[in-house]
């Protein structure tokens, strides 16, 4: 009988976190693509095929917060109809306790951890990175298919352009000033091509004018083709090195060692009270907020846990079958866990509070209370 309701509530918190999680995972990934991604799409200047990579670039990401959130409310909806149904009463008649009732339901969420260690500390944040690179591209393109008509513009510290036309990126009757050589340079038509290190333009039937030093011009044709290098300075692809929220754990130890090593060499060398205080402080608040994203991952992934413990004595204490109420107080809960994540986040610039110590206080607290809610709910009180 004991096997038979463990391989019972297992399957049903399972299919309930299923649920719960691809329900969690559509919202938060429509609060992104939406925002960033589909109004490219709509206005034509992204592609079916790039929404689909963003989707699944962000899908690792949106995990590190659909899984606990996804737990804990299955938990809530599984044991709030296990009691309302009187199946827990009847169980207890049986002589079964709860503690050995929930016992795979606890080593499903154990195992939600290593699966959200991974999502927290590795998988999500270079997903992420990866997502900020196709979307800085894609602003890129954007950026350059707008190219202003009709005005001249600085492309460069050497160069002025100006083209009387730009559709979608295809120009027409264009002219560079080449201030340093001074040259001038005509173009009936070109387009801008975006490679991985640098802008082109491309120049179709070009000349140009050069006038010498002694005051005579010299005319050049080009052909059918030109290429023009060019840094237009619109939107660059600036993520070299990722934000340090956007870190992997091995990354942000090499980067808390990089920095405590540049602050150890600072502070041996010959320096008065105050400028050792001087140099201190910039490093070490940034060395924190290293060391509160780190412990913000490695706590993240024990959240699964505490949200089951709560989870499960909670939802019999509702006795509801009712699927609002269940996602009604996994909602509040949830609120109630990131507010610590939060505050330690926003105090990481003042070392000394402490915050990658704060990061842990929702997890103490929620094993903590539920712990003390199951046990009294296993003695029935």
């Amino acid at each position: 009988m004991l096997k038979t309701l463990h391989r019972y509530l297992t399957m049903q918190v399972l299919a309930a976190l299923l649920l719960t999680v691809a329900v969690f995972t559509l919202v938060l990934l429509l609060g992104n693509v939406i925002k960033e991604i589909l109004t490219l799409l709509i206005a034509g200047h992204a592609s079916l095929g790039i929404v689909a990579e963003a989707i699944v670039l962000l899908i690792p990401f949106v995990w590190v917060f659909a899984l606990p959130m996804g737990l804990l409310t299955a938990t809530l909806l599984v044991f709030g109809r296990f009691s309302a149904d009187q199946e827990l009463t009847a169980a207890r008649a049986s002589g079964i306790s709860l503690l050995s009732l929930v016992s795979p339901v606890l080593l499903l969420s154990l195992l939600c951890c290593a699966l959200s260690a991974w999502f927290s500390m590795d998988l999500g944040p270079r997903s992420r990175v990866e997502y900020l690179k196709l979307r800085t591209r894609l602003m890129a393109n954007l950026a350059n298919m707008q190219i202003p008509e009709g005005r001249p513009i600085n492309i460069s510290t050497n160069y002025v352009f100006l083209t009387e036309k730009n559709d979608g990126g295809k120009l027409q009757n264009i002219t560079i000033l080449c201030l340093d050589q001074n040259t001038t340079m005509w173009a009936p038509r070109g387009d801008v091509e975006i490679t991985a290190t640098n802008i082109v333009l491309n120049l179709y039937d070009a000349r140009s004018i050069t006038f010498l030093t002694n005051g005579s011009p010299q005319v050049t044709f080009f052909g059918q083709e030109h290429l023009v290098p060019a840094n237009f300075n619109l939107v660059r692809d600036q993520i070299s090195q990722p934000r340090i929220s956007d870190m992997t754990f091995v990354q942000l130890q090499d980067e808390l060692d990089e920095l405590q090593a540049g602050l150890r060499r600072n502070v041996s060398t010959n320096m008065s009270n105050h400028t050792v205080e001087d140099v201190r402080k910039l490093p070490e608040n940034v060395i924190e907020q290293v060391r509160v994203e780190m412990n913000r991952q490695v706590a993240f992934s024990f959240a699964c846990f505490g949200f089951a413990l709560v989870g499960i004595p909670l939802g019999i204490r509702v006795h509801r079958r009712e699927t609002n109420i269940g996602v009604a107080i996994a909602l509040v809960l949830v609120i109630v866990y990131y507010s610590f994540i939060t505050l330690g986040e926003e105090l990481s610039f003042r070392p000394h509070f402490h915050p990658h110590l704060i990061v842990w206080l929702p997890n103490f607290i929620f094993q903590a209370v539920g712990a003390v809610l199951l046990w009294r709910a296993n003695r029935g009180i």
